[in-house]
């Protein structure tokens, strides 16, 4: 508000200045910084309004000046000439803001399709996930992930694309593409990665990879079966304390696994009642701060509340607590894209039915899905 009255207390400034000190001091062509400023700060109309007012000053004070009204007249001319160059201005503005805002509208729409909520809870698995990317105005990058839910159980993909911008997000679509297809399917984690593999090969470069981890979870069960495509090892989070498990980063990355031509063997964690494990890319555990020091994923606050924690307990608020905490450490918007995904065994009781999946919501530019559930 104080930016919209702004040009008009300028104007009215140079007014009383001038009254105060009289006509010999040129302060009339002052007055063309309140259309200047008013087609800076606002729109059409306002522009228009300062330019009024400024014509008017200019004029209420050439009858002062009679009959050599020179100054004002040059004043005046001034005003008209800025007030009219400012409004084209603000009509250019104000088309090329109408033009984003379709173009925005495109993208979301884009954006829901590439990266959707993940289901809250489905049978006796909560999950939540957070995405915060490194791009400007855009809501995904070279960060991916998915869950697709099936009668008995849980199919899920983290991963991370080589390189930025929209390459990597059409090679993101790649994989989640396939990803989506081929989970359904009564195959094995590495049934899936080879049908990707596949499918990169004819849409990646020489030196473009992928890295990624998959995961299959049953439906109501206790175990968990990774399998790690160069990717860091996921974080199970319980009493000791966070740990990493599952797969290292040894395995070679989807779109590099035929330099080897070796298979990739799934690998089986524990996955009980009140386990929570934490997907997450290399964004987090790579973020720095002024100081040059990565983040602690495993050793954060946020991680280590202790099993009765309320940010432990939900999964949505444990995900939005620790990107909280990641934007903190670095002190500004991410470098690099951030996908953190938790998945989260709840004590069901037994005999339960699977709940079927429920949508995860879009909250401040920034994805998030919610759980109904604790652990």
């Amino acid at each position: 508000m104080f930016l919209l009255t702004l040009p008009f207390l300028m104007m009215a400034g140079v007014g009383v200045v001038r009254c105060t000190i009289g006509p010999g001091w040129g302060l009339l062509p002052l007055l063309v910084v309140g259309p200047a400023a008013a087609a800076a700060v606002g729109g059409l109309a306002l522009t228009l309004g300062a330019g009024a007012v400024a014509v008017a000053e200019c004029l209420l004070f050439a009858m002062d000046m009679y009959p050599d009204v020179r100054p004002a007249g040059v004043a005046l001319f001034a005003a008209v000439g800025v007030t009219a160059v400012g409004a084209a201005a603000c009509r250019v503005r104000e088309r090329r803001e109408r033009e984003l805002a379709q173009v925005r509208v495109v993208a979301e729409a884009a954006q829901q399709v590439l990266l959707r909520p993940v289901p809250r809870q489905v049978g006796s698995v909560a999950m939540a996930v957070r995405y915060l990317s490194a791009s400007s105005g855009a809501r995904v990058g070279g960060d991916l992930y998915e869950v697709v839910a099936t009668r008995d159980r849980l199919r899920l993909i983290v991963g991370d694309v080589e390189g930025k911008g929209l390459p990597a997000i059409q090679s993101a679509a790649v994989v989640l593409g396939v990803f989506r297809e081929a989970a359904h399917d009564d195959i094995g984690l590495a049934g899936i990665v080879d049908r990707i593999e596949t499918s990169l090969a004819r849409e990646l470069g020489d030196e473009q990879f992928v890295t990624a981890i998959l995961a299959d979870v049953a439906v109501h069960g206790t175990k968990m079966h990774l399998l790690s495509c160069g990717h860091p090892a996921p974080l199970l989070l319980g009493a000791p304390g966070p740990r990493f498990v599952g797969p290292d980063e040894g395995s070679l990355p989807l779109g590099l696994g035929q330099l080897t031509g070796a298979p990739r063997v799934p690998l089986t964690v524990p996955f009980g009642p009140g386990d929570r494990v934490l997907f997450y890319t290399d964004g987090a555990t790579e973020a720095r701060n002024r100081a040059g020091d990565f983040f602690p994923l495993a050793e954060c606050d946020s991680l280590r509340g202790g099993p009765g924690h309320a940010a432990l307990g939900d999964p949505a608020a444990l995900v939005d607590r620790l990107s909280d905490e990641v934007v903190r450490h670095v002190g500004h918007a991410p470098d690099d894209d951030i996908a953190l995904l938790l998945a989260c065994r709840l004590a069901t009781p037994a005999g339960q039915g699977a709940r079927p999946p429920d949508s995860g919501q879009v909250h401040s530019g920034l994805w998030r899905a919610s759980s109904a559930g604790s652990c």
